[in-house]
């Protein structure tokens, strides 16, 4: 049997099983791995080197004062850390230059450069001189030299034992609201570009990104619940108004001024993709704000430009980091040209040379391209899409690919980096039976060495692994992938359920990974007799451009459809109570939970949103111009989804929680919502994190929003609420050692 898990079990993080190393990476030579991994079990991570051939682990640089808070980090790097989605804390990144000759080692810590060259033995990082105060920092391919941004501005420094030279500013022209090479809110937030600035193949010149902003109106969000209230300023670009005004320039690290590129970037357009080209300058795709195409532009170390080739999607393009230029020219690149994301080779020129893959299963990620065995690998859904695994298929293949021989073998969720001669490759894999494991495979042989087994099991920590399964959509023909968590079975009628829903693009939340089983949330509510249920609907990503696209034009419609059709089916067979289901989830799941209850009012009878999105002409320019087109086009699309239009038709009881200084989905989301509802003569509970944003972080906050969140859904389902959920006014406890 089960335990009853408490509360402290849901908000202590990392969740069981999920104290593995990550981020792992082989040194120069292949003859250790660095990775990062708590030393503790909690969120504060060290950088960590494990020799491979001695099994001799130590840890290279670990957190400090200014790391292993959050109170402790500068404001710069707290937005730093939303865009990427980063929870942990002290090392959260590190990188080798890029050469396959070079061992350089950075390490970004507290906006200084740790650095060490790899030479006999285990490297000795050291700060950087003259580094400091940074946002940005990359090495040269070589490692010779590093490029850093602080203020607004780029600079390089020299780098390793021999070198020489000041550090220099190559840009002097930064100012409030103009940066140059950082990546504009809309390009880290929806288009996946973290990065603004490019090393040439040959370290000699840098492209960056120079963003220019003071055309954005700023959006003030208020530190109302600090001891002396403040604001902080962003440039948020609101759907169907001014973007940031991005160009490429071209810095010669030698010297001279930097010279802008020739690109076709109207305002509004977005530099999608810098790709440096081993054999001198780069190619840089720009995509119209309609993001309908991706034009691909071929960029000289000088800064002159030529087209290379264009590709268009409907009825919108995704945007993916699989482009790989060749020792000889030859691109690799993935496409959605046949509805599945998939790969073609094109000649240095960008004309095509051929296709690589086919079928319907996609391409999820390029990991290595081995030029001396002439194949690619990559990781796919070829054997379904809540697995992956790693693949191969020759450059050379004569037709498309639809079978490719498969290299992992353990059913589950893979993640897979080579080594740079291609001759090792680190596995680290989970299924919902297994915790992730790490091991380190040589290419045609057994495993060399095993860096991480699995520390708990699903009965270790009282919980039972979901069922997965297939449901039909509301069209009644399209499978969606689902997962069901159940409460320990009884003799009486079925259990309620909760809807665990996020339900937007670009998103896949049911996975045959071990993240999915220490969901404790919901095992939580699962343990105290509600049935949890998680469905992919139409517009979820991975199962190609046709299931992605019913969202087009509208959005809240199809995916709350087939919410209920899954809900239905389930109920059809006797596995729980359509009486009495509940729904929630966060920003689009958010947004979910409130069309669940607006439009299927009579079978969403509660409702937990958190940080949901109300209105989309509130939302951005990249994110909701790609589904909705711009708002003078499409008022009436951009109406039906909003939430706010079917306040009235809510009958359900609803709770909202909203961090008070969310820079992505602004409070003012909320506070929309909660006018139109006393407007339509309703209302709902409401609980605001006055120092949270959209990511919420910390005990206190975990604890505040998963306590209401369980207590709401529970008792709006007629459960009994556990024990520590039992007196609302009982204080938090402190976070368990």
């Amino acid at each position: 049997m089960r335990r009853r898990l408490s509360l402290e079990d849901v908000i202590r993080q990392p969740a069981p099983g999920l104290d593995h190393p990550t981020a792992a990476a082989f040194a120069p030579g292949g003859g250790a791995v660095v990775y990062l991994q708590s030393a503790d079990g909690t969120l504060v991570q060290s950088l960590w080197w494990h020799d491979l051939g001695s099994g001799d682990r130590r840890v290279l640089a670990g957190p400090t004062a200014a790391t292993d808070a959050e109170t402790a980090l500068t404001h710069e790097e707290q937005l730093r850390r939303e865009r990427r989605r980063t929870s942990e804390l002290g090392v959260t990144e590190f990188a080798w230059s890029t050469d396959v000759t070079s061992r350089a080692l950075l390490v970004p810590r507290a906006g200084e450069a740790l650095v060490a060259v790899l030479g006999e033995g285990v490297p000795q990082l050291a700060p950087l001189p003259g580094v400091a105060g940074t946002s940005c920092t990359v090495l040269s391919p070589d490692g010779s030299l590093l490029a850093f941004v602080r203020d607004g501005d780029l600079w390089v420094a020299p780098v390793g034992p021999l070198a020489a030279g000041p550090v220099r500013r190559l840009t002097d022209d930064a100012e409030p609201g103009v940066t140059n090479g950082l990546a504009e809110y809309v390009a880290a937030e929806e288009l996946g570009r973290f990065d603004g600035l490019w090393w040439a193949a040959d370290g000699g010149a840098i492209a960056y990104a120079h963003v220019d902003e003071r055309d954005v109106p700023p959006f003030l969000i208020a530190h109302l619940g600090a001891e002396q209230p403040r604001h902080e300023e962003h440039r948020y670009p609101f759907a169907g108004g001014p973007n940031a005004r991005v160009s490429l320039h071209v810095a010669v690290v030698g010297g001279g001024q930097p010279r802008p590129v020739d690109l076709p970037l109207a305002p509004g357009d977005y530099l999608a993709r810098v790709v440096a080209r081993p054999q001198g300058g780069w190619w840089a795709a720009v995509m119209p704000r309609a993001q309908r195409a991706l034009a691909w532009w071929s960029v000289a170390p000088d800064g002159s430009a030529a087209p290379g080739w264009t590709e268009e999607g409907a009825p919108w393009m995704n945007l993916d980091d699989d482009t790989r230029v060749l020792s000889d020219g030859r691109i690799l690149r993935s496409t959605e040209v046949t509805g599945f994301r998939h790969l073609e080779l094109r000649l240095p020129d960008g004309t095509p040379d051929r296709r690589l893959t086919d079928g319907t299963w996609m391409i999820t990620a390029v990991v290595h391209v081995d030029e001396a065995r002439e194949e690619v690998l990559f990781l796919g859904t070829r054997d379904g899409a809540t697995q992956r695994h790693l693949y191969a298929v020759p450059l050379g293949a004569p037709e498309p690919v639809a079978d490719p021989p498969r290299l992992t073998t353990e059913p589950g969720w893979h993640s897979v980096v080579f080594s740079r001669d291609g001759e090792a490759w680190l596995d680290s894999w989970s299924s919902l039976e297994q915790a992730p494991t790490v091991v380190v495979r040589e290419r045609d042989g057994p495993a060399r060495a095993t860096l991480h087994q699995p520390s708990s099991t699903p009965g270790e920590i009282g919980v039972a692994p979901p069922q997965l399964m297939e449901l039909l959509a509301a069209d009644g023909a399209t499978p969606l992938h689902a997962a069901l968590y159940l409460p320990e079975p009884s003799a009486g009628d079925p259990p309620p359920c909760v809807v665990w829903v996020y339900g937007g693009p670009h998103a896949q939340y049911v996975r045959d990974s071990w993240e999915v089983t220490v969901a404790m949330l919901r095992q939580y509510l699962a343990s105290a007799g509600a049935a949890v249920l998680v469905v992919d609907n139409r517009g979820s990503a991975n199962r190609g451009i046709a299931f992605e696209a019913p969202l087009a034009g509208q959005l809240g419609r199809e995916e709350v459809a087939d919410q209920a059709a899954a809900v239905r089916q389930l109920a059809a067979r006797g596995q729980i109570d359509a009486t009495r289901v509940g729904v929630t989830g966060g920003s689009y799941g958010g947004f979910m939970t409130l069309m669940c209850m607006a439009r299927e009012p009579s079978l969403f009878r509660v409702g937990a949103a958190i940080s949901p999105v109300t209105d989309w002409d509130g939302y951005d320019t990249a994110y909701t111009e790609r589904y909705l087109g711009m708002p003078d086009a499409n008022p009436d699309g951009y109406r039906a989804s909003a939430a706010t239009t079917y306040v009235g038709a809510i009958v359900g009881e609803l709770l909202i929680v909203h961090g008070a200084l969310d820079e992505n989905v602004h409070l003012r989301h909320s506070v929309r919502l909660l006018t139109a509802l006393q407007a339509a003569g309703t209302n709902a509970a409401f609980v605001l994190l006055g120092d949270q944003r959209h990511r919420m972080r910390g005990h206190q906050a975990l604890h505040a929003r998963d306590r209401a969140t369980a207590a709401h859904l529970l008792r709006g389902l007629g459960l009994a609420l556990p024990e520590d959920l039992g007196n609302d006014g009982a204080p938090i406890p402190p976070p368990s050692p």
